[in-house]
This record gives C-alpha cells, sequence and structure tokens, in this order.
C-alpha cells in the first residue's frame, strides 16, 4: 500500500481547519502549514491529530513549496482549509495511488459552494485549479505572491480524477470582501514585480470586463443572485488589484506639513 501525505496551508483558520483535517484522516499524514496564525489555528489543528509547521509568509507559492518539502511520504494531497475531501474523492485517490501504473500527478475536480447553494457555473465547476494529487517532486511552484504558477515535473501528462472534493471559497459575504481586498494586494504586488504598469482608467477597464466574463461568458447569471454576488466581487477584486498597483507607481503621498506654533499676537513696541 502507499503511504500518503496530506498538505493544508492555512492562516487565521480556527473556524475551518478542524473540518478540513477531519475529512482526510484517512491519510497517512497531515501536515498543517501554518503561517504564524493569530488565532488558535495551529493548536485545534494539532489536537485533531495533525503535524503543524510554521512558514513565514512570502507569498503563496513559496509557502506551497516549503509545505510539500515537510511532507514525509512518496505521494502527496493538496487541500486548503476551506475544502473538504469526500468520500468518493478518498477512495478514488486511495485506489489511483495503489494502482499498478500511476502518472505523476492529478487534477481533482471541486464543488463549490456559497449562499446555500452549488455554484455549477461562473467558472466554478469543475474548477480545476492546479494539480491536487500528485508524487512528491513532480510538482512545483513559482515564488508567486498569488494565484501562483506551476510547473508539472513529469514527462507524461497529468490525469483527471472524476469524484469531486467540495469548496467553500467564502462562508460568509464579509467574507467576499475581505478576500478582494486582500488578494488585491497580493495580485497589484505581483504585476509590479513583472514590470506591468495600470491606470485608473485600466483599473476599471479590466474590473468591468472581469465581471461581464464571469457573468455572461461563464454564464454566473445562471447561479442566480449566488452568480451575481460573485461576478460583482471578481469585479471589486480586479478594480483595486490594478487601481492598488497604479498607486504603487505613483508613489502618492500627502502634501507636507510643517510644525504650526501659535502666533505671537503681543503688541508691539
Amino acid at each position: 500500500m502507499q503511504k500518503i501525505s496530506v498538505y493544508i496551508i492555512a492562516y487565521n483558520e480556527a473556524d475551518k481547519i478542524g473540518a478540513a483535517i477531519n475529512s482526510v484522516l484517512w491519510a497517512d499524514e497531515i501536515v498543517v502549514a501554518d503561517s504564524r496564525s493569530r488565532d488558535n489555528t495551529a493548536a485545534i489543528a494539532e489536537e485533531a491529530g495533525a503535524r503543524v509547521v510554521q512558514i513565514d509568509f512570502q507569498g503563496f507559492g513559496d509557502l506551497r513549496n516549503r509545505a510539500m518539502a515537510a511532507c514525509s511520504h512518496d505521494w502527496i494531497f493538496s487541500l486548503d482549509a476551506d475544502e473538504r475531501c469526500t468520500p468518493g474523492a478518498r477512495d478514488e485517490i486511495l485506489a489511483t495511488i495503489n494502482a499498478a501504473d500511476p502518472l505523476d500527478a492529478y487534477y481533482i475536480p471541486r464543488r463549490n459552494y456559497f449562499m446555500g447553494r452549488w455554484i455549477k457555473h461562473s467558472g466554478f465547476y469543475p474548477d480545476y485549479r492546479q494539480p491536487q494529487l500528485f508524487r512528491k517532486g513532480a510538482l512545483t511552484f513559482r515564488n508567486d505572491p498569488v494565484h501562483e504558477e506551476y510547473t508539472i515535473v513529469s514527462d507524461r501528462p497529468p490525469g483527471y480524477l472524476k469524484h469531486p472534493i467540495w469548496q467553500i471559497p467564502y462562508k460568509n459575504l464579509e467574507e467576499v470582501v475581505h478576500k478582494a481586498n486582500k488578494y488585491s494586494t497580493l495580485g497589484a504586488e505581483k504585476l509590479r514585480q513583472r514590470g506591468r504598469r495600470a491606470s485608473m482608467a485600466t483599473a476599471l477597464g479590466r474590473g468591468a470586463w472581469s465581471f461581464f466574463h464571469m457573468y455572461i461568458l461563464k454564464r454566473g447569471i445562471l447561479d442566480g443572485w449566488p452568480g451575481f454576488v460573485i461576478a460583482l466581487g471578481n469585479f471589486e477584486g480586479t478594480f483595486w488589484k490594478y487601481a492598488k498597483l497604479h498607486e504603487l507607481q505613483a508613489d502618492w503621498a500627502p502634501p507636507s506639513s510643517p510644525p504650526l506654533r501659535r502666533q505671537d499676537t503681543r503688541p508691539r513696541g
């Protein structure tokens, strides 16, 4: 029987990490790569049976590379804190790695749930993000701050599993706003590192296109209000990403303010 490690990246995920770990208790090892959470994420993870490694956050690409290095076994299953493995995915993963001649990397479909329903459109299904099942050493990431690019280190093409895992990308509407702000900051830095430039008009145009792309071309309109909220959140995140890039370029600063003292109003002479 092949042994498998699961790694979960986390930061301030006390309300999610327990459920994520509980869904992979079948694995031979669970590693939580915690970026020094300020809540009790680490304590909950250890109590649930995971091994916690502390990794200073220097971008998601670096975080994933170091999390994979902390895994002990030949096979790795990557799970984020807002994802849940399902019985069907578990059984297919174990059957795959114990087959006669498995491939080196596999994509796994994801079912996203938001506002009480399965999001079937908006580009949210099957939502192949990156290979989530792979041999150790078969996947490496660029040191990108966010939306990290990856390379499959193999002479063979990746495979695709059939049974989905679940993802809960936003636990509530507040998290939609929070993620738009967080990831737009990281995205602006990624664009800056690549020498990209933007204006406020660029920000508005990119934001409008991202809304149209997700809501119309990706048929988010068929997902009802959740589809509209997701598309609107995508508009906001994209707009702020390019607006923040413009801010980095402009290096705006407030006007100087010299010390202001009380005038001497006493009569002279």
